[in-house]
């Protein structure tokens, strides 16, 4: 049986736009996407990290459960330079489970809808891109009403390399 997960993606250290195609074939190994958002650049968030970020969101289909699905993208982290030295800081890459299901999960481990969906609009505007109907299974509002409520001034722009 799958399930449907949704995953945000990003880094701002190295070669940003290799590091998330990095990630992104690696991520393959969950499962199979349903669709990609965009590239986008955007300014870091949080107040810590130095320098503008590449995200990008994925929704796939997925046979591991949560926790397994951790471990995966720990392992795809490490494999590409994270160090987890900074809350909020500087990484080359950052991989979060947004949505599994419509699981609610709160462990030690997992917090899942991830807690700041709604006031991150680096997170907002890719999930207005390919699932702007979604209802979040906590807030119970879909994507495009949690994009116009969020107080987040971030610049987020679709990324063209130059």
């Amino acid at each position: 049986m799958f399930s449907k997960v949704v995953i945000i993606l990003g880094g701002n250290r190295g070669d940003r736009k290799n590091l998330l195609e990095k990630a992104i074939l690696e991520l393959a190994e969950a499962g199979e996407f349903v669709v990609k958002s965009s590239v986008y650049e955007t300014e870091a968030w949080g107040g810590v990290a130095k320098g503008a970020f590449l995200n990008q969101v994925v929704h796939l289909k997925t046979n591991l459960n949560p926790e397994q699905l951790l471990e995966l993208i720990q392992k795809i982290e490490f494999n590409l330079g994270r160090k987890r030295n900074q809350h909020w800081g500087d990484r080359t890459m950052d991989i979060d489970i947004l949505y599994f299901d419509q699981s609610v999960i709160s462990n030690s481990l997992l917090q899942i809808p991830h807690p700041f969906i709604a006031q991150r609009r680096f997170v907002l505007v890719p999930l207005v891109e390919i699932l702007p109907e979604f209802i979040h299974p906590v807030l119970g509002k879909n994507h495009l009403e949690l994009l116009e409520e969020c107080n987040d001034e971030t610049k987020v722009f679709i990324f063209k390399p130059e």
